[in-house]
């Protein structure tokens, strides 16, 4: 059986099935791949993080928009993602767990860098619409290349479906370009921080990822993807890494969004 693969690497740990799989799609979801306890330490850690009784240098904090300053008290209900956690020794050791790394070995080659890392807290929507992120690909926020070096792994950390706003994923459009970035054309609930596509094919049918605790998909920075609102009562978590390949290079982005993007995260960083 000859395989040819131009997004995978090869090693023994994928079936030629999964392989086929990601080629065509560009995601893989492993199912229970990151322990209960470790999720449950990565939790905990998040928490004492809203609570302020860790504040890890570089540590970015988003607080929810539709909470004002005024009404703002330190607590999980409060914020909706922190990022840029590579200084809090436990949540990233999530980015160096060898069950992940195996596969992550799998798309960026051995020498592997991690490069953004998120824990997403996706509140419950307020009616605003604000807990949904629209359609758009990772490569977008990235100045660095060859994008087939590049895979995120996303782990659910718990439950995840249409009702609290799981990913949904349009198959095989990592095969595509890095296309235009705007702010939604929504009429209420635009998030400021995200950005998405306007320019994709309607009749792309989306694939929306039910996942259960610990499973893990991995994607390719150009898949579209995004999420809906999350219409439960309750917190939605997830905790995610962008790795990229040791031999990847920068590519200058001055004057483009992504140089803007840089600076406002920079300042964020600095206030």
């Amino acid at each position: 059986y000859l395989f040819s693969s131009r997004y995978t690497r090869d090693n023994s740990v994928l079936t030629l099935e999964q392989r086929q799989f990601y080629e065509d799609n560009g995601f893989l979801v492993i199912k229970k791949l990151v322990s209960d306890a470790d999720i449950e330490c990565f939790r905990n850690e998040f928490e004492r993080i809203c609570r302020k009784e860790v504040e890890p240098m570089r540590l970015v904090v988003m607080r929810d928009v539709t909470i004002a300053k005024s009404e703002y008290v330190p607590s999980e209900k409060m914020i909706t993602k922190v990022q840029d956690f590579q200084e809090d020794e436990e949540l990233f050791r999530y980015c160096t767990l060898p069950e992940v790394l195996k596969y992550v070995e799998c798309f960026t080659g051995p020498n592997i860098m991690a490069m953004h890392t998120m824990l997403i807290n996706k509140p419950p929507d307020s009616g605003k619409k604000t807990s949904r992120h629209t359609l758009h690909q990772d490569l977008h926020y990235f100045p660095f290349r060859p994008s087939n070096n590049i895979v995120c792994a996303w782990t659910a950390m718990e439950h995840v479906d249409r009702n609290n706003g799981c990913l949904a994923v349009l198959p095989g459009t990592h095969k595509s370009s890095l296309k235009p970035h705007h702010y939604p054309q929504w009429e209420e609930g635009v998030n400021a921080i995200f950005h998405g596509i306007e320019d994709y094919d309607e009749n792309n049918d989306r694939v929306h990822l039910v996942m259960e605790k610990g499973d893990t998909v991995f994607f390719h920075p150009l898949l579209i993807h995004g999420s809906g609102r999350n219409k439960t009562q309750g917190f939605q978590k997830a905790i995610s890494c962008h790795f990229a390949s040791a031999n990847c290079h920068y590519i200058d982005v001055k004057g483009t969004i992504k140089d803007v993007k840089l600076k406002v995260r920079l300042y964020e960083m600095t206030r």
